[in-house]
């Protein structure tokens, strides 16, 4: 349990914040909207719709009540339009910022688009906080700025070189906040993300992420895809690990914890084999696993890193974060979600299924 960020729900309500949220209709970003709204905070919610989607956003309405929901106002807007950005950040205090394009596959396929977003929407963000004077952007990373460096587990200060364009989107990121804290005196953190699963999390399409993919793939009675031999590990991260660093490094007044990029994950690794078993595991607890469907293994894809390991003790010291779902728990909170959610995989022509980076 992380005392401090027990301390922090406990005393945001008495004291509300304006905060932005960007692709506040996806995944990431709708669990952080709801979590602001349920601790009485005004929120402003920035998506294009590319890639979130509205239905989030009832799900979220649905959760807080109608009363809650009046404190947030969603303005449907592009990042890589610097005016949308200037007004979407008018009078904001805290910016949590998760809007993206994806996936290594999809920047490998399309890195224009990928940079675009990433990159331009980014600058235009950062300037449109410093124009508007805002105090603080936090900002989202990830574990693929590791790149091909072998170490384990992956501590902030060593990265290696980036294999994909997407992770090379993140690393520019990093050193634009950088310039910015240091040029024009914004406060930047940035939180490297090591694969994230939860509810909202989007089964569907080429780009869809490993957990969501496998569980529509399985309540459909077919076979999942695993790319490679099974033993690729990561840190899988219940998202409200990622909501709780969000959060503490919205509000952090450590001077230390400024300016700063932290991995946030659990500290703990699966590989896909034991990830596949455990899956399986929250989805049929009642079946004896000979029952169990069985994976499809297929070739390694290019740009996808072998081993991730997060190391979170400069998180843990720095910012007060601690894991409270690992892996296993997770899963058992985000299976009713699933089920509810999750149709039957359909069938894409184009290779499809593990995304192994956030």
């Amino acid at each position: 349990m992380s005392i401090l960020y027990e301390r922090l729900k406990s005393t945001l309500p008495d004291a509300p914040r304006t905060w932005l949220v960007t692709g506040a209709a996806g995944f990431i970003g709708s669990n952080l909207l709801e979590q602001l709204l349920a601790l009485g905070q005004k929120v402003i919610g920035l998506d294009n719709f590319s890639t979130g989607h509205r239905a989030n956003l009832e799900e979220v309405r649905a959760a807080v009540g109608a009363r809650a929901w009046e404190r947030a106002r969603v303005v449907e807007g592009d990042l890589r339009d610097f005016e949308c950005c200037r007004e979407a950040c008018r009078g904001v205090e805290i910016i949590l910022h998760q809007a993206a394009l994806g996936s290594v596959p999809r920047s490998l396929a399309d890195p224009l688009s990928t940079h675009a977003n990433n990159v331009s929407g980014f600058l235009n963000l950062l300037a449109a906080a410093r124009a508007q004077r805002v105090r603080r952007l936090v900002y989202a990373s990830s574990s693929s700025v590791y790149g091909d460096s072998a170490d384990l587990p992956k501590r902030e200060e060593k990265i290696g070189t980036p294999l994909s364009p997407y992770a090379a989107t993140k690393l520019m990121d990093e050193i634009y906040a950088g310039v910015f804290a240091r040029a024009f005196g914004l406060d930047c953190v940035g939180l490297r993300y090591f694969n994230v699963f939860g509810p909202r999390q989007d089964p569907n399409g080429a780009y869809a992420a490993v957990i969501p993919r496998w569980i529509a793939a399985l309540l459909g009675g077919r076979s999942p895809r695993i790319y490679g031999d099974g033993l690729t590990s990561r840190d899988f991260s219940y998202v409200e690990n990622i909501t709780q660093a969000n959060l503490l490094a919205g509000v952090t007044e450590s001077p230390d914890a400024l300016n700063q990029v932290f991995n946030i994950g659990v500290g703990e690794t699966a590989t896909l084999n034991q990830l596949f078993d455990w899956v399986q595991r929250a989805l049929w607890p009642e079946s004896p696993a000979e029952r169990w469907i069985a994976p499809a293994y297929e070739d390694f894809r290019p740009g996808d890193i072998r081993h991730s390991h997060a190391a979170i003790d400069k998180a843990k010291d720095l910012l007060g974060y601690r894991p409270t779902h690992r892996v296993r728990e997770g899963l058992k909170l985000a299976m009713r979600w699933y089920r509810a959610h999750l149709a039957p995989e359909p069938v894409f022509e184009e290779a499809d299924g593990v995304i192994l980076t956030v």
